[in-house]
């Protein structure tokens, strides 16, 4: 009996002894307090702070953070009207990626910084007030965006277990955004546009990168088809057209990697053939159109985002096309884009089915919410976890490579986003899809279709973006009758078998309509690339692709069938290279056939 009691006394000395160091530690804590001097801003300032801890200093912390494929360790908070001199803390209840709280973080010595994402107040014209960070030209790039205040880097040593408490004081803003300079080949525009200025109440921009064709400035009445090409936010030339030869050659080895994944060539090799003689006579354009809530504003109307669709095709393309000499003609508009660009190409194309003439879509964005991604919204549950059973649950990926290998999942996705923003203010993918589809919230942010830290799925959500046409194969389904004949011969998709985002799933739901579909038939082409074919892939190389989209505009326009083509050198495109044979023979057979073809 004596052991027994003195074997409990010393149990619960030890417990004793455990909460008071567990008293201690939670006592001493992890924290940050920041804070900006009135010298910097007179505020106050309402936005989203952030701590960025960082093993290295190679980049300051700031830029190796918010990525979901390699961040560093990062915490954020909403501050509301946050006063010069006053604290914002961040504690281990903050939210954290990769890492989920400070209390988790090894110890050791690290490089951290602090950032404050300033928001601004708008009143939009549906009523609502809120804040949001307007884009400055950056593409909605948080740690980039000028005007955000950021600090010094510092080197500290944090240990959770004993504590630490580190002052950041935010002492720059970041600079303005440098846009390149216009070129002999390259010119840039940008004004304020009247629809969706009026919507947000705040001046809201649209812009476009256009690359012209050879012989543009020695004839001004020569007019010339466009190739609009979709996809993020970014101020480079279209293509990535550039006459500076890379520094370093591309090894045989580089250039057989890169052959494996796509047939797309450099910038250099694309503007040798751009500007050739004998290559067709196009204007190639791309969008800038960021919005609060993402680099791009997926270029349709949106009950978050307002009427981009419209500011598009109404005020943004009848400005270039009476700018640069463009023919403002359906017959003469054509589209193109790669993953989100690959969906707002098809979209445009659907939404607009006699506004252009043709679209190449490469691994689009879902284009099938029965497989948004690797969920059913319409019917799953959650978009984390699978029901495996009565009492299992498997974990929902939301990205793998090229072998099959799971590299992140949805959860974690999510929780990336939960931690960049609240209220869909995250600028990632998910907040994008939410805010161009779904509908506005009570609080006039974007009604998420699915929660953050918990992936329950919002029926409701789900069917009013599929009801509203942002399922792109229901939409095309349910208006078939009505739109089908415009689009006959129009839509090409190409996609890999083992698209990193699982986006080939939802093409080939739309395949199986655009097969099936009559009266008329659609005359749709679709290509999957194999073996292992991951996100990126195309069957073509750019120029092939121009050429491809020169022959459809050359057989199509009104009372010039197999004439000259519209807007270039008499004769000039005439010439069958073996690069035009090959490519003009390539849609012959993907025209005939209509349905999946393998590329081996």
């Amino acid at each position: 009996m004596k052991r027994r009691i003195l074997i409990l006394a010393g149990m619960i000395i030890c417990l004793l002894q455990l909460a008071e160091f567990s008293s201690q530690t939670t006592a001493a804590g992890a924290r940050f307090e920041i804070s900006y001097p009135a010298s910097l801003d007179n505020g106050p300032i309402t936005g989203r702070v952030f701590v960025m801890i960082s093993k290295n200093n190679r980049i300051e912390p700031r830029l190796q953070a918010g990525s979901y494929n390699a961040s560093v360790p990062f915490y954020g908070l909403d501050v509301d009207a946050l006063r010069p001199g006053e604290n914002a803390v961040i504690d281990a209840a903050t939210l954290g990626y990769p890492i989920e709280s400070l209390n988790q973080l090894p110890a050791g010595e690290y490089y951290v910084q602090a950032l404050l994402n300033v928001y601004t107040q708008v009143r939009r014209k549906d009523g609502h007030v809120i804040w949001v960070h307007m884009d400055q030209w950056e593409g909605q790039q948080w740690n980039r965006s000028p005007g955000n205040l950021v600090s010094e880097v510092q080197k500290v040593r944090l240990d959770p277990a004993t504590g630490f408490n580190v002052k950041l004081s935010l002492t720059r803003k970041l600079p303005p955004v440098e846009v390149p300079p216009d070129t002999e080949w390259v010119k840039r525009v940008k004004f304020q546009s009247r629809m969706l200025s009026e919507f947000w109440g705040h001046p809201i921009y649209l812009g476009a990168t256009l690359l012209l064709p050879k012989g543009y400035d020695q004839n001004s009445s020569r007019k010339y088809p466009a190739i609009y090409i979709q996809g993020h936010f970014g101020l480079r030339a279209p293509f990535g057209f550039t006459t500076q030869p890379p520094t370093a050659p591309e090894s045989a080895e580089q250039r057989q990697a890169r052959l494996r994944v796509s047939a797309r060539e450099t910038g250099y090799e694309f503007a040798q053939a751009w500007m050739s003689d004998d290559f067709p006579r196009m204007v190639a354009v791309t969008f800038q159109h960021p919005t609060p809530y993402y680099d791009d504003s997926y270029a349709v109307n949106s009950a978050n985002n307002g009427p981009y669709g419209d500011a598009l095709t109404q005020e943004l393309i009848p400005y270039l096309e009476e700018k640069f000499r463009i023919i403002a003609e359906p017959h003469a508009r054509v589209l193109t884009g790669g993953s989100t660009g690959g969906w707002e190409a098809l979209a445009l194309q659907v939404f607009h089915p006699k506004f252009f003439n043709g679209t190449w879509v490469l691994y689009p964005d879902p284009v099938d919410f029965r497989r948004y991604q690797m969920s059913n919204i319409y019917e799953d549950e959650n978009a984390f976890e699978v029901p495996n059973g009565d009492w299992g649950k498997l974990t929902r990926p939301l990205s793998r490579n090229a072998e099959g290998q799971v590299t992140l999942t949805m959860r974690e996705m999510s929780r990336l986003e939960a931690v960049l923003g609240s209220n869909v203010r995250s600028g990632q993918q998910i907040a994008a899809w939410d805010a161009a589809y779904g509908p506005v919230g009570k609080d006039g942010y974007p009604r998420p279709v699915w929660d953050r830290l918990t992936g329950k799925i919002d029926r409701e959500v789900a069917l009013y973006m599929r009801d509203n046409g942002y399922d792109l194969r229901y939409n095309l389904e349910k208006n078939w009758p009505r739109i089908g004949k415009d689009l006959v011969g129009k839509i090409h998709v190409y996609c890999g078998d083992m698209d990193n985002y699982y986006l080939n799933l939802a093409v080939y739901q739309l395949e199986d309509f655009l097969k099936a579909a009559d009266n008329p038939k659609s005359e749709a082409v679709f290509e999957y690339g194999r073996p292992m074919k991951p996100h990126g892939w195309q069957p073509f190389s750019n120029a092939e692709l121009v050429r491809l989209m020169d022959t459809r505009i050359n057989k199509t326009t009104p009372g010039r069938e197999q004439k000259s083509k519209a807007g270039q050198v008499a004769g000039a495109n005439q010439i069958e290279t073996p690069s035009r044979q090959g490519s003009q023979e390539k849609l012959k057979r993907q025209a005939a056939k209509g349905a999946r073809m393998v590329r081996k």
